[in-house]
C-alpha cells in the first residue's frame, strides 16, 4: 500500500487546465513504467512466480538449490519496497513502507527468505491494486477532460473560421454541427436541435433546445446546426467548475480519516518500539534464544511477526478507499460530491426541507387547459393567444406557444400590436379587438354578458394556487359579439417529485418539508399534491435560515435540497446542501455540497442509500482492520509465550489479506444500483 499524505496535493481552488495534448506528453521512460500501477502489479506477479516455483522445487520436489527462487523473489520485491521506503525517508517519514522492508529484510535475515518474498509479494500486490483501483474510481469523472472540444467553428470578421475552444471571448457567436460538441457554455440564437447531455447529467434521453436555451460544454448536437453566443470562456465553463469539484472533493478528508493520516507515523514508531520491546522481554525475562531452532524459541521472530501484523495498511485505506468509491459511482450518476464529510453527513440524515420553484418544480408555467366561457372555441382563442404572444420573451407567451405547438394550433395572424408593460398585449385578427392579460386589461375585449362568468372563473383559478390569463377577442363595433376564454397555468413538477416524499419516508427520512416564498394557496396545492409532511410559505431567504436552523436541534441531520440562488444561505447553514439541475449556476456549486446536475429527483433518495452504505462499507473495513490487528496480534504473543506460535506467514498473509479485502469490499460501491424511478431498493445499512 502507499501511504496517502505522499499524495501529491492540488489546491481546490485553482483552475483546471486543459490536458495536455498528445505532442505535449513525453513518453515515459523506463522507471517510469517500472513503478507506474501496471509496472508494480506486473512485478508483483513475477515475484509470486519465483515464490511459488521456490515453494514447489524446495517442499514438494525436495531441490535444496531452490531456496535461490526465494531469494529471487525476494529481490523483485525489494525493487518497490527499497523505492517507496527510501520516498518516506526522504521526507523525514517512517511510514508503512519502511516498517514493510525492515520486517522483510530482517526474516532473511535470521534465515527466512521465504517469509521476507511472502511479505513483499503481498505487499506489493496490494499497492498494485490499491492504485489501479484509485485509478478506476478516478477514471469515469476525469473522463470528463475528454469531452471538453479542442476546436470551434466561430464568426469572426462576418465569416465562419476554426479557433481554438480557449479563445472564444463572451458575446462571440459559434455554430455547433450535428455530432460536434459545444465548445463552451453558450445560449441558442438560433436553430432547433437535440442534445445529448448524458456524459454530464446522467440524462438517458436528448434534450431539446431552441432560442434562448442554454448548452453546457461537453454537450453533443445530435440534429440540426445551432448557432449560439458564449456566455462564459471555457476555463470558466460548467464542465471546469465540475473538475474543480472533483478535485476538491479528492482532495478533502473526513476528520477520522484525518486523525489516522495524523498518527500513521507515531504509530509506525509506536509498532517499532513495541517490537523491539517484545523481543527484548522474550530474550530476558522468558529466556528465550535472538534466533532459535524454531520459531517458537526465537525473541526475533516472534518481534518480528508482531510488527508485520500490527502494521495499519488496512486501516489506513479502510476510509478512503470506499469514500473514492463512492463519490465516482454518484459522479456516474449525474450527483457530484464536494468530499467524503458531505457523504457522512448525508448518511446521518433524518429530515429534508425543499425550497419549491426550481427545486420540486422547474420554476416556470405550462399551459395545461383553455377554460372557454360559454360558447367560446377554446382552440380558436389558443391561436388568438399564440399569435399576440408570438413575439414576447417572458415565460408565460413561451408557455402558450409551447402548448400551441403541442395541440397542432397554429398561431393567428396579428396586426398592429401593442404590448402594454405589466398589463398585456393588444392586437388586431381580421379587424377585430384582440386582448391578452390580466382581467382588468382585456375586459374591453370580453363581451359584457361573460364578464362576470370570466371573473368567477378566474378567481376560481387563482384560489386554487394556479396562474390564469385572460384572452378576449371582439368586433371593434359591437361590444356583446366577440369570444373570451381564461388559459390555465401552473409551475410543472419535476420528474420524481410526485414520488419523492414516499421513497424518503421509506428510508425512514422524515419530515419531508417544503420552504417557499410563493403563495400560500400554491404552496397548499404543490404540498398536498406531493404528499409533502409540511410546509411554510411566503418566506424570505432569512426565514429559510431560521427554520433550518431550528430543525437542526432536531436527532439527525437536516438536508435542504434548492436551486443554489436565494437557497444559498440555507444551503449552507444545513447539515448537507444539495442543489439541483443548474449545473450552470455558480451559486449551486459554491453554497451546496452536493450537486444534482440532471433535472431528476429520483436520485435524492438514491444517494441517502449511497452514503449510508458507504458508512456500512467503511465501518466493516474498519471493523476488519482494526480486528486483524487485535486478534492476530494477541495471538502472536499468547501462541509464542506457549510455544504455539503464529507462523509469520500466516501473520502476513492475515495482514496483507486484510488490505486486499479492505480494497475490494470498498470498489462494491462501484456496482451500487443505479437510480430507479419509483423504487426503493434495501439501502443495506
Amino acid at each position: 500500500m502507499r501511504s496517502p499524505e505522499r499524495e501529491p496535493a492540488v489546491a481546490a481552488s485553482a483552475p483546471i487546465a486543459s490536458p495536455p495534448s498528445a505532442a505535449q506528453v513525453e513518453s515515459p521512460g523506463l522507471l517510469d513504467r517500472v513503478f507506474s500501477p501496471r509496472g508494480e502489479l506486473t512485478g508483483a506477479i513475477l515475484a509470486g512466480a519465483f515464490l511459488l516455483g521456490g515453494f514447489v522445487a524446495h517442499s514438494l520436489l525436495k531441490i535444496e538449490s531452490a531456496g535461490v527462487l526465494y531469494w529471487a523473489s525476494l529481490a523483485v520485491g525489494m525493487v518497490f519496497g527499497l523505492r517507496a521506503a527510501a520516498e518516506a525517508l526522504r521526507e523525514k517519514k517512517v511510514d508503512i513502507d519502511v516498517l514493510m522492508v525492515v520486517g522483510a529484510a530482517l526474516a532473511a535475515a535470521i534465515g527466512h527468505p521465504e517469509e521476507g518474498a511472502l511479505l513483499l509479494f503481498l505487499f506489493t500486490l496490494s499497492g498494485a491494486l490499491e492504485e489501479l483501483a484509485s485509478e478506476r474510481t478516478k477514471r469515469e469523472v476525469e473522463a470528463l477532460f475528454q469531452l471538453m472540444p479542442k476546436a470551434a467553428l466561430v464568426l469572426r470578421s462576418g465569416a465562419w473560421v476554426e479557433a481554438d475552444a480557449e479563445s472564444l471571448a463572451e458575446g462571440e457567436i459559434v455554430k455547433v454541427r450535428p455530432g460536434e460538441r459545444v465548445p463552451v457554455d453558450c445560449a441558442v440564437v438560433k436553430g432547433t436541435s437535440s442534445i445529448d447531455q448524458s456524459t454530464i447529467t446522467g440524462e438517458s434521453m436528448p434534450r431539446l433546445v431552441k432560442e434562448g436555451d442554454e448548452l453546457y460544454a461537453g454537450t453533443v448536437n445530435t440534429d440540426d446546426p445551432l448557432e449560439a453566443r458564449v456566455l462564459r470562456p471555457a476555463k470558466e465553463s460548467s464542465l471546469a467548475k465540475i473538475m474543480n469539484l472533483v478535485v476538491e472533493a479528492r482532495e478533502r478528508r473526513e476528520p477520522f480519516q484525518q486523525a489516522i493520516d495524523r498518527l500513521s507515523q507515531p504509530y509506525t514508531i509506536f509498532v517499532f518500539a513495541i517490537a523491539i520491546a517484545t523481543a527484548l522481554v522474550w530474550r530476558f525475562g522468558l529466556g528465550r534464544p535472538w534466533i532459535g531452532e524454531t520459531p517458537a524459541t526465537g525473541a526475533v521472530y516472534t518481534a518480528i511477526t508482531l510488527l508485520i501484523v500490527a502494521s495499519p495498511c488496512a486501516l489506513i485505506i479502510a476510509t478512503p478507499t470506499a469514500t473514492l468509491a463512492a463519490i465516482a459511482r454518484a459522479a456516474r450518476a449525474g450527483v457530484l460530491f464536494k468530499g467524503g464529510q458531505s457523504l457522512a453527513r448525508l448518511a446521518r440524515v433524518s429530515s429534508v426541507c425543499l425550497d419549491k420553484t426550481g427545486t420540486l418544480t422547474y420554476g416556470r408555467p405550462r399551459l395545461y387547459e383553455v377554460h372557454p366561457v360559454a360558447w367560446s372555441d377554446g382552440s380558436a382563442l389558443l391561436a388568438v393567444a399564440a399569435g399576440l404572444e408570438a413575439d414576447a420573451t417572458h415565460p408565460i407567451a413561451r408557455a402558450i406557444r409551447e402548448a400551441a405547438a403541442e395541440r397542432g394550433v397554429e398561431p393567428a395572424h396579428v396586426e398592429r400590436v401593442n404590448h402594454t408593460v405589466a398589463q398585456g398585449i393588444e392586437g388586431e385578427i381580421n379587424g377585430r379587438l384582440a386582448r391578452i392579460g390580466g382581467a382588468a386589461f382585456v375586459e374591453e375585449c370580453v363581451p359584457v354578458c361573460l364578464r362576470q362568468r370570466t371573473r368567477e372563473v378566474l378567481g376560481k383559478i387563482q384560489q386554487r394556487g394556479h396562474i390564469g390569463v385572460v384572452v378576449g377577442v371582439r368586433e371593434r363595433d359591437n361590444p356583446d359579439a366577440g369570444e373570451a376564454a381564461v388559459l390555465i397555468m401552473a409551475d410543472t413538477v419535476r420528474p420524481g417529485a410526485a414520488a419523492l416524499a414516499s421513497e424518503l419516508h421509506a428510508l425512514g427520512v422524515k419530515p419531508v418539508r417544503m420552504l417557499t416564498g410563493d403563495n400560500g394557496a400554491t404552496a397548499e396545492r404543490v404540498a398536498r399534491s406531493l404528499g409533502l409532511d409540511a410546509f411554510d410559505a411566503e418566506l424570505l431567504p432569512a426565514d429559510k435560515l431560521r427554520i433550518v436552523g431550528e430543525m437542526k436541534g432536531a436527532k439527525g441531520g437536516v438536508a435542504v435540497i434548492g436551486d443554489g440562488v436565494n437557497d444559498a444561505p440555507a444551503l449552507a447553514a444545513a447539515d448537507i446542501g444539495i442543489a439541483i439541475g443548474t449545473i450552470g449556476t455558480a451559486a449551486a456549486l459554491e453554497s451546496a455540497d452536493a450537486v444534482l446536475l440532471n433535472d431528476s429527483l429520483h436520485a435524492v433518495p438514491w444517494i441517502i442509500r449511497l452514503a449510508r452504505r458507504t458508512r456500512t462499507t467503511i465501518g466493516a473495513n474498519l471493523s476488519l482492520a482494526v480486528g486483524i490487528i487485535v486478534i492476530v496480534g494477541i495471538a502472536t504473543l499468547v501462541g509464542s509465550a506457549l510455544r504455539r506460535p503464529v507462523p509469520l506467514s500466516l501473520g502476513v498473509v492475515a495482514h496483507e489479506g486484510g488490505t486486499l479485502l479492505v480494497v475490494l469490499n470498498s470498489l462494491r460501491l462501484l456496482a451500487f444500483p443505479p437510480p430507479t424511478a419509483g423504487v426503493v431498493p434495501d439501502d443495506g445499512d
